[in-house]
């Protein structure tokens, strides 16, 4: 059995000419929470459309539970839970009702399964109350219940902390670890909230303008996200003089605002402060500090704004 959920090879999207993807070779371990990140329009919405099997490829190839063939993945895709654009609900009805409509329509056996679901998501007490009076974050625990009616092996959830209230997303985040680490599930999130995806993926993939530019772990992250010492003297020219000088390192950046980012000496800064001190450089901020997912992704990019 091979140790890949979903591989996919040369995965290639055109819309007349615009094209949406762009060769895309992407790698999903079984087990992973795998984070794809990308600024709105790199993507990342497509690419799930793709494997999801609600879209065709113009070109390239998709690996499902170690099956290529087209007609084999059309069964591979049925050991898939998804939520692709916010869930599909009946206003009119309760949770459960929602599930049992789900439940014919997906063929799925046995009523057993909607209680059981519930309970998993924590909405096994709202009784009749209408869906239209969830709160948002019941309403995505709702959907995330649909997704898992039958018991998949592997999870796509596009955006599924997208407008959220803060108590909301750790609701989320709490059941997808649950589901990975209780379940064993396979999971695929899409998020442009950098913050939250730091604090789930086990491994990442970055997309921009519908080309995967970079697979990494956890780890790698960790290993490429600098650490540095943040100063601020009252002259960065005379701040730098000491740290080329005294210290002898070029290893450090001057930002625009005269932030000092030194890359060395990070274990070691009461040796750089009073260094700075005795060379007559006052300090005004000097904390150490390290770059996170959000700054690793712009740097990436090559900077600009994103979502």
């Amino acid at each position: 059995m091979s140790e890949y959920i979903l591989r996919t090879s040369g995965l290639t999207k055109k819309y007349k000419h615009t094209t949406a993807l762009n060769n895309v070779n992407l790698s999903i371990k079984k087990g992973a929470i795998y984070g794809f990140i990308g600024q709105n329009g790199a993507g990342k919405s497509t690419f799930i459309k793709l494997v999801a099997g609600l879209a065709f490829a113009s070109e390239g190839s998709i690996e499902l539970f170690g099956e290529i063939d087209p007609e084999k993945l059309i069964e591979a895709r049925k050991r898939v839970g998804t939520i692709i654009e916010g869930p599909a609900l009946f206003p009119h009805m309760t949770a459960k009702q929602n599930l049992e409509v789900h439940r014919v329509q997906r063929g799925i056996p046995g009523k057993e399964c909607i209680e059981k679901t519930l309970a998993l998501v924590g909405l096994q007490h709202t009784g009749k109350k209408k869906t239209r009076n969830f709160s948002l974050g019941m309403k995505q625990r709702l959907g995330l219940a649909m997704a898992l009616l039958s018991e998949p092996e592997f999870l796509i959830l596009d955006e599924p902390i997208n407008g959220l209230d803060p108590m909301g997303v750790v609701e989320i985040r709490e059941l997808l670890l649950k589901l990975n680490r209780e379940k064993g599930i396979t999971i695929l999130i899409s998020s442009h909230i950098l913050s939250e995806l730091n604090l789930l993926a086990t491994h990442y993939g970055i997309i921009h303008d519908g080309k995967l530019l970079e697979e990494l772990t956890a780890k790698d992250l960790q290993e490429k996200c600098q650490h540095y010492l943040h100063i601020k003297v009252d002259k960065p020219h005379q701040g730098v003089a000491v740290l080329e000088e005294e210290l002898g390192t070029k290893e450090f950046e001057v930002m625009p605002d005269g932030i000092i980012k030194l890359y060395k000496f990070v274990g070691e800064p009461g040796l750089v402060s009073t260094t700075l001190a005795a060379n007559g450089a006052v300090i005004e901020q000097f904390m150490p500090m390290g770059e996170d997912l959000e700054e690793y992704f712009t740097k990436l990019i090559g900077g600009g704004n994103h979502e």
